[in-house]
């Protein structure tokens, strides 16, 4: 039996709903033998995470999800085998955070102006946990409580979501500049599920800029796209990896699939240590 991995999952550190450890023991229970949290632009889930996984013989890779903006719309870059304790790394993600606080404040400001009664204050005061990482998913909650929208989907298809009614996009790092800043801090630069992007000349410019690594198994790629990133890997000699995108639950439904349903094979998360190791030697 081939060992795999989930290589993209969330906790309440960011927009998740569950705590780290509830991702470990659903990693347990999925048979898998490793995991990486990467949370949006934040490391604060991982020391959790690592303490659960002791007595459970998982193995945590730890990660983050950087926060970019490319052509106009955000593009998410996956960080693996991150310095999570270094101050340096840290500070450098807390001000990712702030431009997302900004964000926030432009988004609620939108949908006011469509006569939709929120307020930043409630949304944020919905969010408990160790690090108050407010996004649009929490946004897209507070839509529901309102009874705007009956779903997250919705939430995002008519007002969050790239073409909604209240969509912006302050200026933020390019993704390029993401990309470099994982480099720099000795770990290794994946593109997250670049078939929501709808523009493989960009995909394709990111790959030629040093990508080390494309997430080819990801929810939101259809079969073609999962095949041609899958070419482009082969291609440009990049780490091909997969990963559910795992939020937690929105209602019923794991958002946006379920922990364990779209992996790796563990050549792949060694095939990223490599790359980690030689870039901090």
């Amino acid at each position: 039996m081939q060992l795999m991995a989930d290589l993209h999952t969330h906790t309440k550190a960011s927009d998740g709903t569950c705590e780290p450890a509830e991702n470990v023991r659903l990693a347990k229970e999925a048979g898998l033998a490793a995991l990486a949290i990467t949370d949006h632009d934040t490391v604060a889930g991982i020391p959790e995470a690592i303490e659960a996984a002791r007595a459970l013989g998982v193995e945590i890779i730890p990660g983050v999800e950087v926060s970019s903006v490319g052509k106009g719309q955000d593009i998410h870059v996956l960080g693996y085998f991150v310095p999570y304790d270094n101050p340096a790394f840290e500070e450098r993600l807390f001000r990712l955070r702030e431009t997302r606080h900004e964000r926030n404040q432009l988004l609620i400001a939108r949908l006011q102006e469509l006569g939709i009664d929120i307020s930043l204050e409630k949304v944020y005061r919905r969010k408990q946990g160790m690090d108050k990482n407010i996004g649009r998913p929490h946004i897209a909650e507070e839509l529901m409580e309102l009874g705007v929208v009956s779903t997250i989907a919705e939430a995002f298809d008519k007002y969050l979501g790239k073409g909604g009614a209240a969509y912006v996009n302050p200026p933020r790092i390019t993704p390029q500049e993401a990309i470099t800043l994982i480099k720099e801090a000795g770990g290794v630069a994946v593109l997250a599920h670049p078939g929501l992007y709808d523009d493989d000349e960009l995909v394709q410019e990111l790959i030629v800029f040093g990508l080390d690594g494309i997430e080819v198994n990801h929810p939101d790629n259809d079969e073609v796209q999962k095949m041609r990133y899958s070419k482009w890997a082969g291609q440009y000699g990049l780490v091909e990896t997969g990963g559910s995108d795992f939020h937690g639950w929105r209602g019923e439904e794991p958002f946006h699939a379920m922990l364990g349903s779209h992996t790796a094979a563990m050549d792949a998360v060694e095939q990223l240590r490599a790359i980690a190791a030689k870039r901090k030697a």
